[in-house]
């Protein structure tokens, strides 16, 4: 096959940054990216960096697209939330048309102590496109003590921030924020809404660092953290190049506390969901798998996928149990966490 004149590769317009360059555009080309979360600050994130060319992309992500995701989640379409589709493989197939060239990894499971480890092995770089603050502190825990770099982002309402993290040259989540934040104690999707735009915005800010850590252009004298209200235009930046602490739990004392957390069965009430996951505290097999959906079609209307099986509890009006493979489940209709895992034991009890 002929070569194609220059101007008309794909990375062109890339390449002749100065910023990046034929050097940058190939780091880029064989790095290697980790995305956990592929919903509204996910699915831009891996737009971008799908079409900037990175060399593979793993997408870890625990949900399915429903109607009320297509406001923001620009990977999926009305399809996709007709057919609940997986977000990770949704995405994946999106993504597949964007840029053939590249590796994509889809991996429809939850992330958590049991299994990150696992997930960032031989990844240059962790994109944090989580809803929730635990797998945040817990993706730092383990990008610290991997030393693999991560760009943490978080937006709710109009509102979003950003933080670029690189192991021994700056610092990490717990030397800014210490503690996670009780519950109840910040604004969530759930109660204060999201903005598509600011979700987009925070998603280009994450990529542009992405792009900096992965083409060896970003050090922690370059670390801020950012700060932005997209509907009122403020944008700010706080200047962290001092801020690592040597008391730090995590960077300075390397205790990894939510990277050790006892691995036991967990419930979380998903955000901007009236929905509640338990997750069990082992992984399934597949016969756990198929003897919990015989156990649901006992007790009600099930539809097999690919992934995951859905069931319409027919005593239990206003209530649907969604069965992955891996042993989670989603209990939709109801956000008590105390009563869900009341449904789980009593309906799929293994």
């Amino acid at each position: 096959m002929p070569l194609m004149p220059e101007q008309f590769d794909r990375y062109h317009r890339q390449t002749i940054l100065p910023q990046i360059g034929a050097a940058g555009r190939e780091r880029l080309g064989k790095s290697r990216v980790l995305l956990i979360g592929v919903g509204a600050l996910g699915g831009h994130l891996a737009d971008q960096l799908a079409r900037a060319g990175v060399g593979l992309l793993r997408i870890a992500d625990r949900d399915i697209v429903e109607l009320t995701n297509l406001q923001r989640q620009t990977l999926f379409d009305e399809r996709d939330a007709a057919a609940s589709a997986a977000k990770a493989e949704a995405a994946a197939r999106r993504l597949s048309q964007v840029n053939s060239q590249i590796t994509i990894e889809p991996l429809v499971t939850d992330v958590w102590a049991g299994n990150i480890e696992e997930l960032i092995e031989g990844i240059d770089l962790i994109l944090d496109g989580t809803d929730n603050v635990q797998t945040r502190y817990l993706i730092n825990d383990a990008a610290v003590k991997s030393g693999i770099s991560w760009i943490h982002g978080a937006c709710v309402g109009t509102e979003g921030r950003v933080l670029a993290i690189v192991p021994g040259q700056g610092a990490c989540l717990r030397c800014v924020y210490p503690d996670p934040p009780a519950a109840g104690e910040l604004p969530t999707c759930d109660t204060a809404g999201i903005l598509q735009s600011a979700a987009a915005a925070v998603a280009s800010l994450q990529a542009a660092a992405a792009t900096r850590i992965l083409t060896g252009q970003f050090t922690g004298a370059d670390q801020k953290l950012w700060k932005l209200d997209i509907w009122s235009g403020r944008f700010a930046s706080i200047d962290l190049s001092d801020a690592r602490r040597e008391d730090c739990p995590c960077c300075g004392r390397g205790a990894f506390a939510f990277l050790d957390a006892a691995l036991a069965d967990s419930a979380t009430s998903l955000c901007g969901r009236n929905a509640v996951q338990i997750r069990p505290a082992r992984p399934w097999n597949n016969a756990d798998f198929d003897r919990a959906v015989a156990n649901l079609r006992r007790v009600g209307l099930v539809e097999q996928g690919t992934f995951f099986s859905r069931c319409r509890l027919a005593e239990s009006q206003g209530l649907t149990l969604t069965c992955f493979r891996d042993g989670r489940l989603l209990v939709h209709g109801t956000a008590d966490t105390g009563r869900a895992k009341a449904i789980y034991a009593k309906f799929i009890g293994t």
